[in-house]
């Protein structure tokens, strides 16, 4: 088992397969032109391989798979078939806006679950967001992900003046629709604009919702970031991520491995470890890993408190692109 110092087990690795993407969402990217990382400074597909039964061997039981955009990797039906291989449960985050090219892939692979980012279900607003005109072609694999019998959580990415005024729409959603409507709160990450005057917390989402709708909780699971709950005649859920307001640390059990093989025991911590060159020289990866965990923070990547104190550019970080959703 891999053990902090905290004593949380972590058994859930993020794979980042990519700083590419095909949107160009404002709060995950800095909006100046983009250089993309060398392709031999990422991981390779045999590498991944490597490294993720390495993390198996250790304990891990869950991967999921992240990007940019995992699915703009032109070996990514590849590199989903060898996971498959190995004895973790498979998921995955992504726009959206390729998986009616891959869906017959990730059935093979074992997927059942797949969350997708959405953060507006108006076209002008989410060209707006994204900076790309795709919220028809997102809309309907996120239909078709429902009529395959997938488990479909929709990430979206609250932020004051932005989409806010779309609380309500998202929870109508769940009416008749199975999805399950992930409330994440606005977080800072390098150059991506971030201001805590745009930040609106899960309860204030909650209470905009409880005006509405009569809610009921659900059953969380030990180590998950979500609140549950469910509202009485809908086929859907809601969920409240309050990274920031009210953060889950003392049960976190997540890893973090960058495209370019760094690994990242907390999604804002400053410090990473070189598992790829560790695996490149032929090293064995498994005392990285384990001191990367003995090094992990008990909060927030020990970089901060309270977000109402926080300023922007303050941590020391990579953007949200380079990291992995």
């Amino acid at each position: 088992m891999l053990t902090d110092r905290f004593h949380r087990v972590h058994d859930y690795l993020r794979i980042s397969l990519t700083d590419n993407c095909n949107f160009r969402c404002s709060y995950c990217m800095p909006e100046e032109q983009i250089t993309l990382l060398p392709k031999a400074q990422l991981m390779q597909a045999d590498e991944i391989f490597a490294i993720a039964r390495t993390f198996a061997d250790l304990g891990v039981k869950k991967i999921r798979l992240t990007g940019g955009e995992p699915m703009a990797r032109k070996d990514f039906a590849d590199i989903l078939a060898g996971l498959s291989r190995l004895p973790v449960k498979l998921a995955m985050t992504t726009n959206g806006v390729m998986l009616d090219q891959y869906m017959a892939n990730l059935q093979q692979a074992g997927l059942t679950s797949i969350n997708i980012s959405l953060d507006s279900l108006l076209p002008d607003k989410f060209r707006k967001i994204t900076r790309r005109d795709a919220f028809a072609r997102v809309w309907s694999n996120i239909l078709g992900c429902i009529a395959a019998g997938m488990h479909v959580k929709l990430n979206v990415v609250m932020m004051k003046g932005v989409n806010d005024d779309e609380i309500a729409a998202f929870t109508e959603l769940t009416r008749k629709l199975p999805v399950h409507v992930r409330f994440i709160e606005f977080m800072p990450f390098d150059q991506n604009r971030w201001d805590r005057g745009k930040v609106i917390g899960s309860a204030e989402v909650m209470e905009v919702v409880a005006q509405q709708y009569a809610l009921y909780k659900l059953k969380d699971g030990k180590n998950d970031t979500d609140r549950k709950f469910g509202i009485m005649g809908h086929a859907g859920t809601l969920c409240f991520i309050s990274t920031l307001t009210d953060s889950f640390c003392a049960t976190c059990n997540r890893l973090r491995l960058t495209a370019d093989g760094k690994m990242k025991n907390c999604l804002f911590g400053a410090e990473e470890f070189d598992v790829l060159a560790a695996f490149r020289s032929g090293a064995d990866i498994a005392p990285v890993i384990r001191k990367a965990i003995s090094r992990k923070h008990e909060r927030l990547g020990g970089q901060f408190n309270d977000y109402r104190e926080l300023q922007p550019g303050q941590l020391d970080n990579r953007s949200m692109i380079r990291i992995g959703g």
